[in-house]
């Protein structure tokens, strides 16, 4: 056989296999970031720390906790717009950070030319 033909038929076979690689450890990196991210629990305060919201990254509310000092029955109005602010506020922040991990995760996949 003359020097330079194909070794296991196709050419650049390695570099296919080098790229499989790192696509299956991205996909693994992108499960553990998913499921450290379903854990991580995120918080916002409003009206001046009077209202805090926590969720979970799954974005389900775990839990709300009010200043007595700010519950007016002459004002449920107030309550509840801080009550608002604070949980959007929180899904607002769970979002941002979900988008900043995924952010970091996708600039792994330049190495993997145009397969996604």
């Amino acid at each position: 056989m003359a020097k330079g033909g194909f070794r296991g038929g196709f050419p650049g076979g390695g570099n296919q296999m080098q790229m499989m690689r790192q696509a299956q450890k991205m996909q693994q990196d992108f499960m553990k970031m998913q499921q450290e991210l379903e854990s991580t629990r995120f918080e916002f305060s409003s009206g001046g720390g009077a209202v805090k919201a926590t969720i979970v990254g799954t974005h389900q509310l775990e839990s709300i906790t009010i200043d007595p000092e700010v519950v007016d029955p002459e004002d449920v109005e107030m309550l509840q717009d801080l009550v608002l602010a604070a949980v959007n506020g929180a899904l607002k922040v769970a979002d941002e950070e979900t988008s900043k991990a995924m952010s970091k995760l996708q600039g792994g996949l330049g190495g993997l030319g145009g397969l996604f």
